[in-house]
């Protein structure tokens, strides 16, 4: 999602609906900010001794990689059609969150956009493997799910902040799409009841406010009194209340139970209950808070 070289968008496709309509998601995301795509389909290791033995020789084998192939060439065809977005086309086998993030490193991508259920068989590539996609990606990953409206602008974005030092690293990129899209960046934040911990969230929410302002982004900030649920329960209900286009978490930050292989608590329920709104997921930098951003 650079805007000052051509930088590439990775989108698995596994030919499922809502993989097809993240692809179109993407394929405006990039056309915004004049960036390719490179499209991936993975077949899933597991799958891989049934699908090579399809029919007991190597032509069956063959002929069903060469439709598979094909088909990803329509689609990309389509999408240059469409939007003028150059798109290149990458088959692979493996793990399939493995596999997709091992390849945006490997095409030097900034980021990944991929839908968040899919069906069975071929089709269940995107949904079961979207949370450990998001923990092995080097780079953010926008969820885009199946009940998602036609694509929108970014123009309201939610920024979830609490206490940790690596919640305040997505900053970066609120500035990077909020100056892009003319963004509102709605801050959500919430009273503890501590004064020492009120305190230490206030000059967090400060040290935001000065980035937002030195980059001339617009921003909103939002004090929650009290919570009459859980922080994710208050973020996606005020989402839904702010009509937000994009929801942007850390995928550890709000929640300290993180695992190698499963996102945290916190961002698992943003993902998993979001309805409508695209969630673009960032691992923190072991680094620690940047200011700096991309573009």
């Amino acid at each position: 999602m650079e805007t000052s070289k051509k930088n590439t968008i990775l989108v698995p496709v596994d030919f499922s609906d809502i993989a097809n309509h993240a692809l179109h998601h993407a394929a405006q995301v990039a056309k915004h900010f004049n960036n390719n795509l490179a499209l991936l389909h993975v077949v899933e290791e597991s799958l891989l001794p049934s699908f090579l033995s399809f029919g007991k020789d190597n032509a069956a084998a063959q002929g069903t990689t060469a439709a598979i192939q094909a088909a990803m060439q329509n689609l990309a065809h389509e999408i240059t059609t469409k939007y003028g977005v150059q798109s290149t086309v990458v088959t692979k086998s493996g793990r399939i969150y493995k596999t997709i993030a091992e390849t945006a490193t490997e095409l030097g991508c900034d980021s990944i956009i991929m839908g968040s259920n899919g069906a069975a068989g071929f089709e269940q590539v995107i949904g079961s493997n979207a949370s450990r996609t998001i923990s092995h990606a080097n780079v953010p990953v926008v969820v885009v799910k199946s009940q998602s409206e036609p694509f929108r602008a970014y123009k309201n974005i939610v920024f979830p902040l609490d206490l940790t030092m690596e919640s305040r690293q997505k900053v970066k990129w609120a500035i990077h799409i909020g100056k892009a899209y003319q963004s509102t960046i709605h801050i959500l934040t919430y009273k503890i009841g501590d004064e020492f911990l009120d305190q230490k969230m206030d000059l967090g929410l400060r040290q935001v406010e000065r980035l937002l302002d030195e980059n001339n982004v617009s921003y909103k900030v939002n004090i929650l009194e009290e919570m009459s649920g859980s922080f994710a329960e208050e973020t996606l209900k005020f989402a839904e209340q702010s009509d937000a286009d994009l929801l942007m978490i850390m995928t550890q930050s709000e929640d300290k139970d993180f695992s190698e292989y499963l996102i945290g608590t916190y961002a698992q329920q943003i993902v998993n209950k979001s309805q409508k709104v695209p969630v673009m997921c960032i691992n923190p930098s072991p680094m620690g808070f940047s200011t700096d951003y991309a573009g």
